[in-house]
């Protein structure tokens, strides 16, 4: 679509408003909402001024000027809201140089795939994300600072299996632990639920390809949606958690993607596939191992070597590190295996096609910011293809029953967010090709992480530990 394409379709569809939305540093979607007849032309070209220094990690208030100027590629009529809604997703424009804003998350995006044209290796990169999430019937959570606490209530916990209450009766069907993949109803009792998302997703112009109950207890889901180009997919996760989030609430449930919300049973986690294309041929099939390119293996070498850095963007909370733990069935071990989903990238082999040839990259969390996940990510993989960086021997075994000793000579990721972002500070070089990045994003990136997320969550009692040590 163009701007004249964008105000046909607004006529057509009578809207009354339109909604200018945008992603901040952190990964969270925002918008301002204007009457329609502030939209024309002109918009596209010129922006709308606000103020961008009381987002997370941007502006100073002394250079908070900022402009959004939408994009006419990505519109779509706003499925929760009463008044007729046209909805643009827009870049972050400095109103100075008229050049995408170093800290806009989209910004660095477009010069992603900006860079990898300019490089000739490829003109497309495609990513399919696999975004897991929890269905909560209830969620409460405090911290002040004489307590803390939360609890999450979900019909399917299988904590429920023994409750009695004349006012809720317990029917016995409750889903075990890591028992909860692909069962039928009525232990899935979400099916209602995942079907109303999947048309709400279709309406908003996202092809929604499989859905199902996934592994953990307690309503964790999988709705897998088709694969695209590095920014439409960014785009798309944001329009996805939005639609899942807004469709549960209006259906009386609550949605969280963090990764790690239920002790002692699967986190949600949202395993990247990757591949690189040139004039419409895929680029990762050839005669190696697993049916791939040479190209794709040193894609795979670029993904490995830079995994302990490229965890601070892709794991990027505090509680990405809670799934992402040694010997719990989590892709904390760096190698790579055809089918083996124990290691840190995968080659599925579902497909002998050609075009189905694709790298699967899996310790990134739904917590992420998918602009600044996925950008890494071509670019450690860039940087793999470029100097040729070989990834080793593939490891077809179950890497959870090696011995120590045979897991001495495979590396393993940062155990901690703390650990990532030291990783990062060490390891951000090849982040800075085309510009794609700057160093003072990746910077400005480390201190909010250190300073709002890091600290404190170190500096604050847990409650376990008063059951460990209350009456030392």
């Amino acid at each position: 679509m163009n701007a004249k394409n964008v105000l046909n379709y607004v006529a057509e569809q009578g809207a009354k408003f339109v909604s200018v939305r945008f992603t901040d540093l952190i990964g969270s979607w925002h918008h301002l909402t204007y009457p329609i007849s502030q939209l024309s032309e002109d918009s596209f070209e010129d922006g709308f001024g606000f103020d961008a220094s009381s987002l997370r990690g941007w502006a100073a208030i002394n250079e908070s000027d900022m402009l959004l100027v939408p994009d006419p590629s990505r519109v779509w009529i706003d499925p929760f809201a009463e008044e007729t809604t046209v909805c643009l997703i827009a870049n972050v424009v400095d109103p100075i140089t008229k050049e995408g804003y170093g800290l806009d998350p989209r910004s660095v995006a477009i010069r992603a795939e900006s860079y990898l044209k300019f490089t000739g290796i490829a003109d497309t990169v495609y990513f399919g994300p696999e975004a897991e999430f929890f269905v909560f019937d209830e969620a409460h959570y405090h911290n002040n600072q004489n307590s803390a606490g939360y609890s999450v209530q979900s019909e399917e916990g299988h904590w429920n299996s023994g409750r009695t209450s004349e006012d809720y009766p317990n029917m016995g069907y409750h889903i075990r632990p890591k028992e909860g993949y692909v069962p039928v109803a009525p232990l899935d009792s979400l099916i209602d639920l995942r079907n109303a998302i999947s048309l709400v997703l279709e309406s908003v112009g996202i092809d929604v390809e499989c859905h199902h109950h996934e592994v953990a207890t307690a309503g964790q889901c999988e709705i897998d949606f088709r694969f695209s180009n590095l920014l439409h997919t960014a785009d798309n996760l944001m329009l996805f958690k939005n639609v899942v989030k807004n469709t549960a609430f209006a259906n009386g449930k609550t949605v969280t993607f963090m990764p790690k919300p239920l002790y002692g049973d699967n986190g949600s986690g949202m395993h990247c596939h990757q591949s690189l294309w040139k004039d419409g041929k895929p680029l990762f099939a050839g005669g190696e191992y697993a049916g791939l390119s040479e190209m794709a293996k040193f894609y795979i070498g670029g993904l490995l070597k830079h995994a302990p850095a490229l965890v601070a963007f892709c794991a990027p909370t505090t509680n990405s590190y809670k799934r992402l733990v040694p010997g719990f069935e989590a892709p904390v071990n760096l190698a790579y295996s055809a089918r083996n989903r124990s290691a840190a990238v995968r080659i599925p082999m579902f497909s002998s096609s050609p075009k189905a040839k694709r790298l699967e990259f899996r310790p990134p969390d739904p917590s992420c910011n998918p602009y600044i996940a996925f950008a890494a990510l071509l670019m450690a993989g860039l940087d793999g293809i470029q100097n040729r960086i070989d990834p080793g021997e593939p490891l077809d075994k179950d890497i959870y029953d090696l011995s120590p000793e045979e897991l001495k000579d495979v590396p393993s990721l940062p155990g901690s967010l703390e650990e990532a972002l030291k990783c990062l500070e060490a390891d951000y070089e090849f982040l800075l090709k085309g510009d794609v990045f700057s160093k003072a994003m990746i910077d400005r990136w480390i201190s909010y992480k250190r300073e709002k997320e890091v600290d404190p969550l170190r500096l604050r009692p847990h409650p376990l530990e008063f059951a460990m040590y209350y009456d030392i």
